[in-house]
């Protein structure tokens, strides 16, 4: 196997302009889905009945996104390695890799797993019940912020050949190639 190439996105971006633009992302993303959906449910005013769960939803949103991208790996029966770290003083995060090469498809499967578990259905909470919609929408656009990662992966391996294999490292993520013969 040959390597195609390598992505290191808190290399190529670096990770204050990656902070950033996941902020500014999902901030973004707020004020252009909270602008419809209370035209929809017509609501002035906003009722503080959610804002424990809310508190509790974010503190376990890393973790449920991590899980949503270890699930098609799963699925198929490739090992995973998990590597614990707490990156704030009291919240345990965690960073999943295979130990094996996976599909193209496997790979975006995994990338965007998270969005369909838990971005779209954030949305069409959001549209279901009124009463907490304002949380539930900032809990979706939180995730989208979460996701640039995610998105700017998936760019990097469509644009890889169609029969490539991508290696998740701890760090990286090389996507390889068969080697010609000549």
């Amino acid at each position: 196997m040959n390597c195609w190439k390598s992505i290191n996105i808190e290399k190529d971006y670096g990770s204050n302009r990656l902070y950033l633009m996941a902020f500014l992302i999902g901030i973004g993303s707020f004020i252009v889905l909270f602008v419809p959906v209370s035209m929809i449910h017509g609501t002035e005013s906003v009722v503080d009945k959610g804002i424990v769960p809310f508190i509790l939803a974010l503190i376990s949103l890393p973790t449920l996104h991590s899980l949503t991208h270890m699930i098609p790996v799963l699925m198929v029966g490739k090992p995973i390695k998990i590597k614990f770290k707490t990156s704030i003083k009291c919240l345990p995060t965690f960073h999943c890799y295979s130990g094996s090469y996976l599909s193209k498809t496997l790979a975006l499967s995994s990338m965007v797993l998270p969005t369909i578990f838990i971005t779209i259905p954030g949305l069409i909470v959001s549209l279901l019940m009124p009463h907490i919609f304002v949380y539930v929408l900032a809990f979706t656009a939180i995730h989208i912020g979460i996701s640039l990662r995610d998105f700017l992966y998936i760019i990097h391996i469509l644009k890889a050949p169609k029969m490539a294999v991508v290696e998740n490292g701890t760090a990286d993520l090389d996507i390889l190639i068969e080697r010609t013969k000549s």
